[in-house]
């Protein structure tokens, strides 16, 4: 199923035509988002976690301390909303009322479980390592038992999902557009500077080219 069908729970209702449903633009978004946002309810308190993350197929895989209070509400197979954004640019209208953001925008919703195989555990921490920095997985020392056993990896299937994409120049109000404001889009997008080498190092290696030439676009 190349779409993900339309309910009351991710059907996008503030201006519809921004919507999404196709998994092919939601797994886009999420696979050059960097940090995700995990939404939960515990005792009647709803709480917001940040994490970086992976998408693995149709499932989103997390990681952390076994202690970690929301690895352990997903291990236990509540549902969460997951949420990631990735902001293009500012749209500056000659009114602040119609002035906005340009952005790309996931939210799913799923539950999830813990991953106890030790092969499908690496494979989603590898998963991880190579959404954040493609190519580190393969130069890094790989985690040891211990570091594996203090670890818990979680994976939430994606059972709905819908995307919300805003893009283009502003729209004013048509009496505004005589006014002599300067109005338009401040394109903006996550780059990174320099590598900074680590001063402990030992010797003197160069950055690699996945660190030197580091891109999030997909």
């Amino acid at each position: 199923m190349t779409q993900f069908p339309k309910t009351e729970q991710n059907r996008i209702k503030r201006l519809p035509k921004r919507g999404h449903y196709d998994r092919e633009t939601i797994y886009r978004i999420l696979d050059e988002a960097l940090i995700c946002h995990v939404g939960f309810a515990e005792n009647n308190q709803p709480y917001v976690i940040p994490i970086n993350f992976a998408r693995m197929d149709d499932t989103i895989v997390l990681h952390g301390a076994k202690a970690s209070r929301l690895l352990k509400h997903i291990e236990d197979g509540n549902p969460v909303c997951v949420e990631a954004t990735i902001v293009d640019g500012l749209v500056l209208a000659r009114s602040v009322f119609h002035s906005s953001i340009n952005y790309r925008s996931v939210v799913l919703f799923g539950a999830g479980q813990i991953i106890k195989d030790e092969n499908e555990k690496m494979a989603a921490l590898e998963a991880i390592t190579e959404h954040l920095i493609p190519g580190r997985w393969s130069e890094a020392r790989l985690p040891n038992r211990k570091e594996m056993n203090a670890t818990s990896v979680v994976s939430i299937q994606i059972e709905q999902a819908s995307a919300k994409i805003r893009s283009g120049p502003p729209g004013d109000d048509e009496a505004d557009y005589a006014l002599p404001i300067w109005a338009g889009v401040l394109p903006l997008q996550e780059t990174a500077s320099r590598p900074i080498r680590d001063e402990l190092m030992t010797q003197e290696i160069p950055a690699p080219k996945y660190v030197a030439k580091y891109s999030r676009k997909k």
